[in-house]
């Protein structure tokens, strides 16, 4: 396991084809969500899945949604964007579902914890041979289209979860030294 999380590395979306996991697989894959941390057992997280013509309706959406954003969008750059959704077969959207003015748990720690979900979602992706990628951008945000996809205006959708079987293995990634980014505290600050 450890192996594994040291050598994981996202896949280009568009080196994802098909087949997608099957419904047993994803499933089991998504089970793997459920299980992250999470205080006060909120549970603030959901998952809608987007395979098959779904996809270039939500293609639809975000074009529409980027149109009406900025009017002034190119032609050409709009077609991408409606593009976007047929990189891979299987899409998954993670939301983080907010309560507001919760005693004990603050909207960070819901929308971390959604985040935790998803990362643990990527490591059974490829724990069961499964390529993926977090993607987020604009269409994250656009009020369209969380709204399209039945997100209340007060959750936020955390990412989308490009999923597939990879075309090709994954470049190893460089990762940087550990000691570029840990610090041992001993007393405070002056």
């Amino acid at each position: 396991m450890l192996e594994m999380l040291e050598t994981r590395t996202s896949m280009p979306a568009l080196q994802l084809s098909d087949p997608a996991p099957s419904s047993e697989e994803l499933e089991r894959i998504l089970s793997a969500g459920l299980t992250a941390p999470d205080h006060a057992a909120m549970r603030p997280w959901r998952f809608i899945t987007i395979q098959g013509d779904a996809r270039n309706k939500l293609g639809e959406v975000f074009a529409i949604a980027a149109k009406k954003d900025n009017p002034n969008t190119p032609d050409e750059k709009i077609a991408r964007i409606r593009q976007k959704p047929l990189r891979s077969p299987l899409i998954v959207v993670i939301v983080a579902t907010i309560t507001e003015n919760h005693p004990k748990t603050p909207e960070i720690e819901q929308i971390l914890s959604a985040g935790a979900a998803t990362t643990l979602i990527q490591l059974a992706a490829t724990a069961s041979g499964f390529g993926s990628i977090w993607l987020s951008g604009p269409n994250a945000y656009l009020p369209d289209v969380k709204a399209a996809l039945g997100v209340a205006e007060k959750d936020q959708i955390v990412g989308y979860l490009y999923m597939g079987t990879p075309m090709k293995p994954a470049a190893a990634k460089k990762r940087p030294p550990l000691s570029e980014h840990l610090s041992a505290w001993h007393e405070p600050v002056t």
